[in-house]
């Protein structure tokens, strides 16, 4: 794009603000050269790479680029065979660590943020731990090599400190000397092209041997080496002269291991490049509290409260502006210093900055197109150099614009067909607006000349627009109107500053009748937009307030639904406690009953007990569900059918199906049947047979008093606590029908059931005796009890 309309739109400027926010050198560079695009699809995915790192940004901060700088040069001379110093390797280092860095911090923020275009960068950085430990390892923070780096290099440096420890102490001595301090400027020692030295006077260099090095200005002082340290400060430069090769060696083999990295590191800048460029976008855009647009190639433009970046956010009026929709042209009028410059700038630099990448300032929903170009003609662009009046100056910009425009072109054209005649100017203007109209380009031209405002009225696909003027305070409110043209303000103006009347109705009859027409024409629209605006404000204050209100309804409804559900669970909570605990009570009394029975004989059944219980959880209530967290019992009662074995909730205990009726079960728990409501069971596994089956008698009972046959119930088969229920009810049967004589058949097999069975007998008050069965009655495999 011409770097004159870029300069002329401002845009450089905004360069300026955006490269002053990258962290590095690297993301500096490339903000300062950035371009607009022209790609829609390259531009969408420039913006949605400034809107992640803007969340990025938002949610942890900047990522680490500390320590990340430029180092393509010493890179470069690694790579041809050069030996680099410690402050470029340690730069090397530091930028390898801080590529690190930034990897692990995008890394850990795409898992709980998502952020697929920075992770897709960040993650093609390479890591070379492995080189920044060799380096760290011999060079130290402020770039000095260090003694671990070889053993060679430590007994050097261990040398050298005790050749300098003893030069210093054998000459300390002859300082402190009586003989030799008279003869000394000051009693000090110190340094003359790296050898020690001491101050002696002038008048003494006969009496004092040694190597003069230096004298001080004056010529009064010398500065001798003392002949007994001379061999000792020989040993000291030789030992430093192998001290350099040693670190020479260090370095050399530290920017051999560098330069098998170069190329990876070269990509890493590059992207460590790009990634701090994306976060000074994200930055730029917090300071301006810019937004994301939406971006299209259709030509249409949608600025939504836009504000020229450049002004302070105190000052700057926003602007409203639709462009390429219902009209492709808008011709803005107004008086001088009105804004109508700095609104053509803003449509044109936001633009410019939405087509590079970046986010706008504007509100939420604002709309961009990505041109193929953005020509402007701004200012007075007078030439004395070249001769160029105005009007001649504007003309040459405007005949290059007509040359190179194309229909995805955006024009913005200053003070259209000034600087001549009126009335030839505004000929010229419109046939201009007339050509680019045709051209179907973009174009929004601001103008003085009132037969522009006819054109616009008359010409579909062209608009008028103004800029508002407050004529009670006499000066311009810089808000753009759209659909309204601008009106002459001169006699209203004239008027407030006290011009006679007379005056002002005699320059009022100067004005044609059409002219006049069109003024009171644009005065009508005014007064009913002025009207229109007071009712859009009062009208969006209720929806306001009404959102409000409804969304601190809303807040009200969620807090009395949470709130009454808490309770609710309490409530359930608490009564589900006290009947667990009364059932804990209830089962202890029934406990001690029972076994007060096995143990005495006493007369308490089995089956009372059982009703007792039975009555008991049917007392139990029955808890409502959360609705948010509701179980789906009911759900799986509904599949439950007799011979399933399930799980009763209430006493969590498993059981089988013997029998449903209606809502409720009856199930086996143990010896125990209870009768259970559907909705207290659990399916665990279902029944092995898909066919209706009867439900298994634990024992047949036959009774008949026609014939002499005993009474018999058989419980083979059976366990234990199951024939114990059986044979209580069968003797409570057999007694109430007045038998004598009973015969349980329990079998032989184990004699468990046999033994417990008689136990059972023994204390049972309806039997008087009981005896194994004889020959032919069954013998041990059956119990024969005779009733009283």
């Amino acid at each position: 794009m011409d770097t004159k309309i870029l300069t002329t739109l401002e845009y450089p400027k905004i360069i300026h603000r955006l490269s002053q926010h990258a962290a590095t050198s690297l993301g500096k560079t490339i903000a300062e050269a950035l371009q607009p695009l022209s790609d829609l699809e390259t531009v969408k995915a420039t913006l949605q790479l400034t809107d992640e790192a803007y969340a990025a940004d938002r949610l942890k901060g900047s990522a680490p680029f500390g320590g990340v700088v430029d180092i393509t040069a010493p890179l470069h001379r690694a790579r041809i065979g050069g030996t680099l110093n410690p402050e470029e390797l340690l730069n090397i280092a530091a930028t390898s660590r801080g590529g690190r860095r930034v990897k692990k911090h995008i890394g850990l923020l795409h898992e709980d943020h998502p952020i697929p275009m920075l992770q897709q960068i960040a993650d093609q950085i390479s890591e070379h731990k492995q080189l920044e430990d060799a380096i760290f390892d011999c060079i130290d923070d402020q770039a000095e090599v260090m003694d671990s780096a070889s053993a060679e290099l430590a007994s050097i440096r261990r040398e050298l400190r005790n050749g300098e420890s003893r030069i210093r102490e054998k000459m300390d001595q002859m300082v402190r000397s009586s003989s030799v301090q008279k003869m000394l400027q000051d009693a000090i020692v110190t340094l003359r092209n790296d050898r020690y030295v001491i101050p002696v006077k002038q008048e003494y260099r006969s009496h004092f041997g040694g190597i003069v090095h230096d004298q001080s200005g004056s010529g009064a002082t010398l500065f001798i080496e003392p002949e007994a340290i001379v061999a000792m400060n020989n040993k000291l430069r030789e030992l430093k002269a192998g001290e350099l090769r040693e670190i020479e060696k260090i370095l050399q083999k530290l920017t051999a291991l560098a330069s098998d990295y170069v190329e990876d590191l070269i990509f890493n800048m590059d992207l460590l490049g790009r990634i701090d460029f994306a976060y000074a976008k994200a930055r730029l855009a917090h300071g301006m509290k810019a937004t994301q647009p939406r971006m299209n190639d259709r030509g249409f433009l949608k600025l939504k409260r836009g504000r020229h970046p450049l002004i302070a956010s105190e000052l700057v009026v926003p602007i409203d502006v639709e462009l390429g929709n219902q009209y492709t042209a808008i011709i803005v009028t107004g008086p001088n210093t009105g804004g109508k410059t700095v609104s053509l700038k803003t449509i044109g630099l936001l633009s410019l900055m939405a087509m590079s990448g970046l986010f706008v300032p504007a509100e939420d929903g604002s709309q961009l197109c990505v041109f193929d170009a953005i020509y402007a003609d701004i200012g007075d662009e007078q030439s004395i150099e070249q001769s160029l009046s105005t009007f001649s100056s504007h003309l040459k910009n405007i005949i290059r614009i007509l040359g190179t425009m194309t229909s995805k072109s955006l024009v913005l054209l200053d003070e259209l067909g000034a600087g001549t005649d009126p009335a030839e100017g505004s000929a010229l203007a419109i046939a201009i607006l007339e050509h680019v109209h045709a051209m179907d380009s973009r174009i929004v031209a601001t103008t003085h000349y009132s037969e522009l405002k006819a054109y616009a009225y008359n010409r579909k696909g062209v608009i008028n627009a103004s800029m508002e003027f407050d004529v009670a305070t006499l000066s311009p409110t810089y808000r753009l109107l759209v659909g309204v043209p601008g009106r002459s303000n001169a006699f209203a103006i004239a008027e407030r500053l006290g011009l006679p009347r007379t005056i002002i109705e005699h320059a009022r009859g100067e004005v044609s009748e059409e002219d006049q027409r069109v003024e009171n024409m644009i005065a009508s629209l005014e007064e009913n937009r002025l009207g229109a605006e007071t009712e859009r404000q009062t009208a969006e204050s209720l929806r306001r307030e009404m959102e409000t209100l409804r969304a601190r309804h809303e807040a009200d409804r969620e807090r009395f639904e949470e709130q009454k559900e808490k309770l609710l669970l309490k409530a359930q909570e608490e009564a589900r406690e006290a009947v667990m605990k009364a059932k804990r009570e209830a089962e202890q009394i029934i406990a001690d009953l029972r076994k007060l029975a096995m143990e005495e004989g006493a007369s308490v059944k089995e089956h009372k007990l059982i009703e007792a219980r039975r009555k008991l959880d049917e007392a139990a209530p029955e808890l409502q569900k959360s609705k948010r967290g509701g179980t789906k019992t009911a759900a799986k009662a509904a599949k439950i059918e007799a011979g399933d074995e399930v799980t009763v909730y209430s006493l969590n205990q498993k059981g089988t199906v013997v029998e449903i009726h209606g809502s409720d079960a009856t199930v086996q728990l143990g010896i125990m049947k209870m009768k259970v409501a559907l909705d207290d069971l659990e399916l665990l596994k279902a029944s092995a047979s898909t066919k209706t089956q009867q439900p298994k008698q634990s024992a047949t009972l036959k009774r008949s008093k026609e014939e002499n046959f005993k009474m018999e119930l058989d419980l083979r088969g059976d366990n234990l606590e199951e024939a114990i229920l059986e044979v209580d009810r069968f003797l409570d049967e057999a007694f109430l029908s007045g038998l004598a004589q009973v015969a349980i058949i329990h079998g032989k097999g184990t004699g468990v059931l046999r033994t417990g069975i008689q136990q059972y007998l023994r204390r049972h008050s309806h039997v008087k005796s009981f005896r194994l069965g004889n020959y032919g009655e069954g013998g041990v495999g059956v119990t024969v009890a005779e009733l009283k």
